[in-house]
């Protein structure tokens, strides 16, 4: 039996520039484990203790995200150890390929019980990823968990629904996606930050995987959201009420009340 944690090594948008063309220089950003990766670690390392087992983390990006760096960086934060495919071609991968790409990593691993991820990735934030992994896997997927509890083989997982919380069991192997509220993921201490170093760590070479095969996706141009000119309407405040109303009518006019 073991609990998977998919996570991310990949650059905040955050400390990206965009340049006046448009265009994004990421020269800056830093890699890490994403944010709510971290909390999906969390999540999944509770469980794992519960249950008694092992807590596998699965890592699927470019080259960077094989670096002693980024293996250390996820395995201080509570996994027992971690599987990365890390290629060149995964460097900038869309959503779908990186979910088939995870499905194949996940299927050499023995005897899953469920695999938890955060609900988004730092970077493309598009959260179908689990969805896509789960598809080609053949199992359940949940989305905007925020609690995990097991009771022998079968779990507990408790969602945010539109009606409000839904519990719910699961008894079948899951990809099961943490909101980023589900709980605040701890800093890793000094000690495990030493201990990291001394996990063991695999690296998978995606071509001794078989993902099914995706349309090519380009980016052919890249530019700013165009701005709306500016009215520059002025309103007569000589007269407070007639004032009021003429600038109620106008946000109206704009679509903003």
């Amino acid at each position: 039996m073991s609990i998977v944690v998919a996570y991310k090594w990949a650059a905040n948008p955050q400390d990206a520039n965009v340049r006046g063309d448009g265009t994004v220089d990421w020269g800056r950003a830093k890699a890490s484990v994403s944010d709510y990766d971290a909390v999906a670690i969390e999540v999944g390392r509770q469980l794992a203790t519960e249950l008694g087992t092992e807590l596998v983390g699965v890592c699927v990006g470019g080259k960077g995200a094989a670096s002693p760096m980024a293996k250390k960086s996820a395995l201080s934060r509570g996994l027992d150890r971690v599987i990365v495919v890390s290629d060149e071609s995964l460097e900038h991968a869309e959503s779908t390929e990186t979910g088939l790409v995870l499905a194949e990593a996940i299927r050499g691993i023995p005897d899953v019980t469920a695999v938890i991820t955060g609900d988004s990735s730092v970077d493309l934030g598009a959260q179908i990823v689990p969805a896509v992994a789960a598809g080609a896997l053949g199992w359940l997927a949940l989305s905007s968990v925020e609690k995990v509890s097991a009771s022998g083989s079968t779990l507990q997982v408790e969602r945010v629904v539109p009606e409000g919380t839904q519990v719910v069991t699961v008894t079948g192997p899951a990809i099961l996606s943490v909101t980023s509220e589900a709980l605040t993921p701890k800093i890793p201490s000094m000690k495990d930050i030493l201990s990291a170093g001394k996990k063991p760590s695999e690296q998978v070479e995606l071509s001794t995987l078989s993902p099914a095969p995706v349309a090519e996706v380009k980016v052919v141009a890249t530019a700013k959201p165009a701005l709306k000119a500016r009215k520059g309407e002025v309103i007569d405040g000589s007269d407070p009420e007639a004032a009021a109303a003429q600038l109620v009518s106008a946000l109206r006019g704009d679509s903003v009340l």
